[in-house]
């Protein structure tokens, strides 16, 4: 075993004990409190232990919907049956996800078609397409984690308390909002601020509440299966974009609120670049989630901070 030097680090989201700079290669995963390599048979007991798996992904990077099915191929392996949920698909869409999973002769593009793919997520299905022909191919509960994106778009334009009192809210409860969160508050309208420049405070404010409202959205969803999944059933598996996870601030702590005693495991994917060394040395360090995964560049290339 490798014995690193120790030296703190106080950053923006706390202070923090951290080890000596580990070397950074695709393939490697990084347990981020001890600072140390692990191969994936030691991440494995992490895994079969857990309630929930936040996976945070970069979008349309294939190597992290294939780390993604590696982690759902081994609890399979070993009798946890999981449930995966996906940011890419919106509640409205839930039944034609139901439809895909349940019934053989469902295809694509009537998936793409009934879970409402270009009114919530756009995009290439294709991109995604594999994760959830795996889910089909092992009869896996698919579940959407979004609110429907007219409704984040309520809350973009009117703010969180007008756009609750509009009738589409009613079809779609989302239980209670917690907007007093100062850790989420300054973790999220920093990154706000950097990718939406020279923009009035009240349009910043809204463009926050509508980042509550997605990620109360997905911990609904989860709580939800927590709260109704029987004894037999596995852990959830979390897909979404590595913004809902980190720092186990956005999505996890309002899990986390609610049920205290969930057992969580978070992983953040990332494509590795030479030019990211200080970045992902930096969420090391800060402690960006349990665990950190190094990756395969897709094939276009870096993605975009602000997306």
């Amino acid at each position: 075993m490798v014995v690193f030097g120790i030296f703190s680090l106080c950053g923006s989201v706390g202070c923090s004990t951290v080890q000596a700079k580990p070397p950074l290669e695709i393939g490697h995963i990084y347990h981020v409190s001890e600072q140390k390599l692990l191969t994936f048979d030691d991440l494995v007991p992490h895994l079969l232990s857990a309630d929930i798996v936040f996976i945070g992904e970069e979008h349309y990077t294939p190597s992290h919907l294939e780390a993604a099915q590696t982690i759902l191929n081994i609890l399979l392996t070993q009798q946890r049956h999981p449930t995966l949920a996906m940011e890419m698909f919106s509640w409205d869409g839930q039944p034609g996800l139901d439809r895909y999973i349940q019934q053989p002769e469902i295809s694509v593009d009537q998936l793409v078609e009934e879970s409402r793919w270009e009114k919530n997520w756009g995009g290439e299905f294709a991109d995604y397409q594999s994760l959830v022909t795996f889910a089909k191919t092992h009869q896996l509960n698919l579940l959407a984690l979004n609110p429907p994106r007219p409704l984040v778009r309520l809350v973009a334009t009117q703010g969180l308390a007008k756009a609750m009192q509009d009738p589409q809210m009613e079809n779609w409860p989302i239980g209670e909002l917690v907007t007093d969160d100062p850790e989420y508050e300054n973790l999220i309208f920093e990154q706000i601020e950097a990718c939406h420049t020279g923009l009035p405070d009240h349009v910043y404010r809204r463009i926050f509440e509508a980042s509550i409202f997605r990620d109360e959205g997905m911990a609904r969803i989860i709580r939800n299966y927590l709260d109704h999944k029987s004894s037999s059933e596995g852990p959830l598996v979390s897909y979404t974009g590595g913004g809902h996870i980190q720092y186990h601030i956005p999505v996890p702590s309002r899990i986390k609120r609610t049920h205290p005693d969930a057992k969580t495991v978070t992983i953040y994917l990332v494509a590795w670049d030479p030019s990211k060394k200080e970045e992902v040395y930096a969420e090391l360090e800060n402690g960006i989630a349990d665990f950190l995964w190094l990756t395969p560049l897709g094939p276009k290339g870096l993605q975009a901070r602000c997306g």
